[in-house]
């Protein structure tokens, strides 16, 4: 059995913010990480930070064939065992600026993106039966700011997105293991200026990441503890009954 570890990891969105913190958190542990970003000089600022574990490809996440020659390229370094989809865009557009074709712009980099490289990095998973992928998203389909009609849906269906992922992995191929992360509030260019310093995210999504128990398949995470699914009455009324508290994991 492959080792994740001896594969490549993709971490899109590579170019800035947290994507760039996760290559830096990845190749100090020593891991190959091939990093996916639009901006060539952007990549090629996080490469001088990551090392020369880090193979810098420019690709624009929306566009599918772009994609596939990214993941080729990826392919011929050593077969793909870890992918996070970290790229996304947050335009902050209100209803009446906002146009179909600008709001499905943002779907096709936050959503379509997803299962783009999603597809592209099952090729290997598939192939061996191991992986990891981690969907980072947010909570802004369940409490969605004004300006930002596109964003919060393509993010809700990005959690979707995951959901799916394991109804059509889990029973097949256990081994591959999906999660989602909402990573919280950042200092970065989508997040806030007194947001969370991205390298101290970006130890909990490395973490996340190379955890391949297959418990962790379907989880969700907020930054560094585990959202526990939602629990039916039965399961409530038996915790109480058993002095029985579950608890949520941690990174």
């Amino acid at each position: 059995m492959i080792e994740l570890s001896n594969g490549v990891a993709v971490v899109t969105g590579a170019g800035s913010g947290l994507g760039r913190a996760l290559s830096v958190a990845l190749t100090s542990r020593g891991q190959r990480i091939v990093g996916l970003g639009r901006r060539a000089d952007a990549l090629s600022e996080t490469a001088t930070l990551a090392g020369d574990l880090f193979t810098p490809i420019t690709a624009d996440v929306s566009d599918p064939d772009a994609v596939r020659a990214a993941f080729a390229k990826a392919r011929a370094i050593a077969p793909v065992t870890v992918l996070i989809n970290n790229a996304g865009v947050y335009p902050h557009r209100d209803i009446f600026d906002e146009t179909t074709e600008s709001f499905m712009a943002t779907v096709n980099t936050n959503l379509g993106g997803m299962v783009a490289c999603s597809r592209e990095a099952l090729v290997d998973m598939g192939a061996t039966g191991v992986g990891r992928i981690v969907n980072v998203s947010s909570f802004a389909d369940l409490a969605p700011m004004p300006c930002s009609a596109a964003y919060s849906v393509s993010k809700g269906a990005c959690t979707i997105f995951s959901r799916a992922l394991v109804a059509d992995l889990g029973d097949r191929l256990p081994g591959i293991v999906v999660s989602t992360w909402m990573p919280g509030m950042l200092r970065t260019d989508m997040g806030l200026p007194d947001g969370l310093d991205p390298a101290v995210a970006a130890k909990w999504g490395a973490t996340l990441a190379f955890n391949a128990d297959r418990s962790l398949n379907g989880t969700v995470w907020e930054m560094d503890r585990e959202i526990p699914p939602a629990r039916g009455l039965k399961s409530r009324i038996k915790d109480a009954l058993l002095l029985r508290r579950p608890k949520a994991r941690r990174l």
